[in-house]
This record gives C-alpha cells, structure tokens and sequence, in this order.
C-alpha cells in the first residue's frame, strides 16, 4: 500500500482553492462562523444558495440524505463551492462504522468502526489503511472537513451515544490517541481538516445527547481530557467539536459547549488550544429542551466558540444564516457580545481555511498543461465480480485509465482515448482476480486521480 501511494503522490503538489481576498465586514465575518445543513431541492437549497453567496456562510454539514452516489455528490460539492465567495467547509461525519456518510449505500464501501480498529485490529497499519482509503474518498467528493475522529474514551461501556454504536477507539486514553493520531494524519495528508469530538468527553454519559440533558457530573473521569492534551502537544490545531455534556463542577449552568469555563478557561488557556472551536449540532435536544435559541447562540459565542453547526438552514421559515446574522449584530451593538470575539473567530476560521481548503485535483507543478478535471466513481463498491466504473468530464481530453492492485501491479488497461466531456462508463470484470482492494487509476497530461475499489468473494 506505501508502494502505491508513493508511486502515486511522487510528482504530484496540491494546488488550493484560490478565492478573491477582500475587506469583510461584521456580517460576512458571522457568516463564516456558521455551518448549516441542507436539503437536496426546491425553495429552501435556493435560501442556501443565497446564504453562500449574498451572505457568506462558512460551511455546509452534508448528512446521508444528501448523497446518492459518487458523482452526484461530486456535482453538489463543486456547486455548492461555485456560489462562494469565500471558500466553504463543506463537512461530513465520516468516522467509520455506523457513522459513515459515505458507505456502501451510496456507492463507496462498508468500514470500520472505531471499536474495531482499536480492540480487535489494534494496528497503526489497519487504522492508517481504514483513514486512508476514507480520506480518498472525501478528496474525490469534494469535502475538505470530516468531523472525526471520535476521541472519547469508552469508559461507560453502556453508553449510549459511544459504546453501543463502537464509536471509540478504546477504554484506555492512550491508545485512544494512538489511532487517532493515525487516522487524523492520513487526512491531513490530503489537506482535509478534521475535528476530535466530543468535548470534553461522551464516553462516559449514561444519556445520548441528541435525546436529552446529559450530565456527566458524576461519570466523567478526567483521563478523558489526556487524549486531547497530548493532541494538543503533539501539535494538533485543526479543530475540536464541544459535546452538549454538563458538568456541575465547571458551570452550573450551561454544558460545556455552551460554557466560557469549559471552552475559553480549560480548553484554550488550560490545555493550550489554538485551533477552531466547533459546536456538536445545536438543535439537539440535551438543547433545545432547556435553553432558547437566542440564549443558545449568544452563549455559544461568548464561550469562544468559533463555528456554530446547524443541521439545517431554516429558521422558523426564513434563512437561519439571515436570522443569525442579525441576532448577532444586534447583541453587539447592545454590548452583550464583543465585536473583538467575532474578530478572533474569524481570524482562527480562516487560518484553517488556508491551511485545509483545497481543490481536488493533484497536478504537477512543473507542468503548463492544465486539462479540465475529472472524477472517478464506481457502483457497486464493494463488488462480485464485476463494477461500473465511471469517469465524469468537464470538458473533452485525452484519457488514460488503468486498474492496478494493492501492490501497483496493472491488472487491466481500461481505456486510453481522446474523450469528449461528460460521462464515460466502463465494465470490468474481475471475476479471475482474487479478493482485496484495487485502484483506478485516471491520467490527463499530468493530472493523475485515483480511486479505491474493493472485490469481496
């Protein structure tokens, strides 16, 4: 697999998205604290349209219902990045397991979970192979942020919201940071920002946050903060998303997501966070059940949250980005919040976006040809014994596609041909190949793609 991916990535640089720098004003500032999700038609995805374009929403959540298949998910992420000023977070939660937005439903593959790479495989190779064919997958679709790993200890193993679903990766802190390490950088090699979650520790919770008030006074164990204190150390500053989990002896009023204790006085100056501070979905109930809206967003803000994520962008029928926008601006204006805090937000959310927001196309940078980009899908994947590989193209080129195997060995020439733009479809039969993980492989000039199959007999 080093083999491969050396032979792949060896002439290759990332370009980055390249959007028009400009003077941003207080409201387009609050628009890039926002991350909202969609729906895939009619009068509300117009409302988004509006939202990234005429108010500089940050970043958009895609959830299951949003993605059908590898190229239909290409398209939404290359619309949704066209309408934007500013370059968005387009985020999915792609952990692994049952919390994998891209899966074998919508024509990538079945993975595994956390519990599994960590109790039963326990190997840097596994969690490394598992992150890097997902990380393959998230560059070719479009995304650039995935909201994982999940780096909650697995202390209650009746919890509802972690054990039950094998969301964590151990009972033990430190190999809790050793597969999240591996996972985190096979991401970042391909420029994808992650986020740890859920702060300042889900293992321990007897409640799910997404059904009700979770208090982990009594429960939580402070071995839980270890593994984001030697992220930390270790350099990490991507992002980290705040768990709706309250903890009496921190804040006796609000949970930690909501909490300037839990976010400005233990995360940032205690533990020494620099990154981007994400909120889990604000419309969870352990929420919406016990706090307003209102009250929600200016708390939210004044612990030194940076973006805010929302599964959807309606509000009580009109633009949530809108209605945010203004709420804001008016709690500065009446002093509750400081402008200087929406200044600082957005300072570390664009430090991020410089470092993580990519284009997907890998390109050698000592070449001048500059051929229309392409992406590569396949259904079914996994497959027996054969798969519809499909090549979708912007604009006519000269095509080569080959198949090779986990070692790089070329195991079929598909095409090599001058093609016209659209989308090109080849079967292949890999009835006489044994079981295990293939790759194709797409050359235009100096462009080189390449995507991840997987043959189960």
């Amino acid at each position: 697999m080093k083999k491969l991916l050396l032979y792949t990535f060896l002439t290759v640089t990332f370009l980055f998205f390249s959007f028009p720098v400009h003077s941003q004003t207080l409201q387009e500032k609050i628009g890039q604290m926002l991350m909202v999700g969609m729906p895939n038609s009619g009068s509300v995805k117009d409302t988004l349209i509006a939202d990234i374009h005429d108010r500089n929403l940050g970043g958009v959540i895609l959830f299951a219902y949003n993605l059908y298949n590898p190229v239909q998910i290409r398209n939404l992420t290359d619309e949704l990045q066209g309408h934007a000023n500013t370059g968005l977070f387009i985020s999915v939660d792609q952990e692994g397991g049952i919390v994998a937005r891209l899966d074998e439903k919508n024509g990538y593959a079945e993975t595994y979970s956390a519990y599994e790479l960590g109790y039963i495989f326990n190997s840097e190779d596994s969690t490394r192979a598992m992150a890097r064919m997902m990380s393959h997958w998230l560059l070719d679709a479009g995304f650039n942020m995935n909201l994982a790993p999940v780096v909650d200890v697995n202390v209650n193993p009746n919890s509802p919201a972690i054990a039950r679903l094998k969301r964590s990766f151990s009972n033990d802190e430190y190999r809790v940071f050793e597969h999240s390490s591996w996972f985190i950088d096979e991401f970042n090699r391909l420029r994808i920002a992650t986020a740890l979650k859920h702060f300042p520790g889900h293992g321990s919770a007897v409640v799910d946050s997404h059904f009700g008030f979770t208090d982990i006074t009594n429960t939580w164990q402070h071995r839980e903060l270890d593994v984001y204190r030697w992220l930390i150390q270790d350099g990490y500053s991507d992002a980290i998303m705040t768990g709706h989990l309250f903890k009496r002896d921190w804040d006796t009023v609000y949970p930690a997501s909501l909490s300037h204790y839990a976010i400005t006085t233990i995360l940032r100056d205690s533990l020494g966070f620099k990154g981007v501070v994400i909120t889990d979905e604000l419309f969870m109930r352990a929420l919406g059940d016990n706090y307003g809206f209102d009250e929600t967003i200016v708390a939210t803000i004044n612990a030194g949250t940076d973006i805010l994520l929302f599964n959807t962008n309606i509000y009580n029928d009109m633009s949530l980005t809108r209605y945010v926008i203004a709420l804001v601006t008016s709690k500065i204006d009446d002093g509750i919040i400081e402008e200087s805090t929406i200044d600082a937000a957005y300072d570390r959310i664009m430090a991020l976006k410089a470092n993580r927001v990519f284009t997907s196309a890998i390109v050698d940078e000592r070449s001048a040809e500059k051929p229309g980009s392409f992406q590569i899908s396949n259904y079914p994947n996994p497959f027996n014994p054969s798969t519809t590989i499909m090549v979708s193209l912007t604009e006519s080129q000269e095509i080569n596609i080959l198949i090779t195997n986990a070692l790089g060995q070329v195991v079929k020439n598909i095409s090599s041909d001058y093609l016209r733009a659209g989308v090109h479809s080849y079967r292949f039969d890999a009835g006489s190949l044994a079981s295990g993980v293939y790759f194709v492989h797409v050359r235009s000039g100096s462009t080189v793609k390449t995507h991840p199959m997987i043959l189960v007999k």
